[in-house]
C-alpha cells in the first residue's frame, strides 16, 4: 500500500522559513519522481507547487515559489523534502507529496502551513 506521511507544516510569520517532510512507504520511492502541490481550500484544487526526478538530479518550481521553494529528497530515508524561504500570505495552504511528475498522483493527507503576523 503506497502512504506518503508529510510533517513540517506550523504557524510561522511573514519572511519567515519551514522544511516539510514526506516520508514514503510501500513502493519504490528511489525510482519515482514525486511532486508537491497544495490546495487553499478543501473545495478547491490542488495547485502544483515542484517536482522532482527520481535521482534527485531535477527539479522544477511554480513561478510563484521559484527562487524561495527547494525540493530535495533522501532516497536512503525515503523522504522528500521541501525547504521554503521567504514565506508570505499566499503560501498560507494545505501542503501534500504526491507521487509522480503531477498532482494526479497518490498524495498523503497534506500538512498545513499558516503565515500570518
Amino acid at each position: 500500500e503506497v502512504r506518503l506521511v508529510e510533517s513540517g507544516g506550523a504557524l510561522v510569520q511573514p519572511g519567515g522559513s519551514l522544511t516539510l517532510s514526506c516520508v514514503a512507504s510501500g513502493f519504490s520511492f528511489g525510482t519515482t519522481a514525486m511532486t508537491w502541490g497544495r490546495q487553499a481550500a478543501p473545495d478547491t484544487g490542488i495547485e502544483w507547487v515542484s517536482w522532482i526526478y527520481s535521482d534527485g538530479r531535477g527539479t522544477d518550481y511554480a513561478d510563484g515559489v521559484k527562487g524561495r521553494f527547494t525540493t530535495s529528497r533522501d532516497n536512503t530515508k525515503n523522504t522528500l523534502y521541501l525547504h521554503m524561504n521567504n514565506l508570505g500570505l499566499e503560501d498560507t495552504e494545505m501542503y501534500y507529496c504526491i507521487s509522480g511528475l503531477n498532482v494526479c498522483g497518490t498524495r498523503g493527507q497534506g500538512t498545513q502551513v499558516t503565515v500570518s503576523s
